[in-house]
């Protein structure tokens, strides 16, 4: 199970504790949200993209969807998100879990600036009822992300 494997990375790092489970799902924005008790915004969720012959992954604030000519102006192609067959095969984690936490290798992790409005997000950890709470400084060090984009806008 990959909240296995966040579960492992986040021992290592000295913040398992931290994860939180729920009775419920939290594969949504809205769901996850819902089981947290906070604005869906402050939901980070992580979208997974093809890229040439790898995956990307693009962690967003919750509001946000991909504005594709802001992408393909940054990746240099348009945007094909991974089919939920493929996410857990080529991320490690299955769609209503993926995180950038614990990801298989080569697999490039993108933070875009719709997360910097808040101190603190809720990113899943690898199952489809999970969620840990993050400063943005400790999503930069956690999620091993490039650097950060633009490539949404916000509804």
């Amino acid at each position: 199970m990959s909240i296995e494997r966040v579960k492992h990375y986040f021992t290592a790092l000295g913040i398992a504790e931290r994860i939180r489970e729920f009775d419920t799902s939290s594969a949504t924005v809205a769901l996850a949200a819902e089981a947290l008790g906070c604005e869906p915004c402050r939901i980070a969720k992580t979208i997974s993209f093809h890229k040439g012959d790898g995956v990307v992954l693009v962690v967003a604030a919750g509001d946000a969807k991909i504005d594709n000519p802001k992408y393909k102006t940054f990746f240099g192609e348009k945007a094909k998100m991974l089919s939920f067959d493929e996410a857990e095969l080529l991320i490690g984690h299955a769609v209503g879990g993926v995180c950038p936490f614990a990801v298989n290798e080569g697999v490039k992790v993108y933070l875009d600036v719709t997360l910097k409005r808040f101190e603190t997000v809720f990113p899943a950890c690898g199952s489809a009822n999970s969620a840990i709470e993050l400063t943005i400084p400790e999503l930069e060090r956690y999620s091993g992300y490039i650097r950060w984009i633009d490539v949404c806008k916000t509804v």
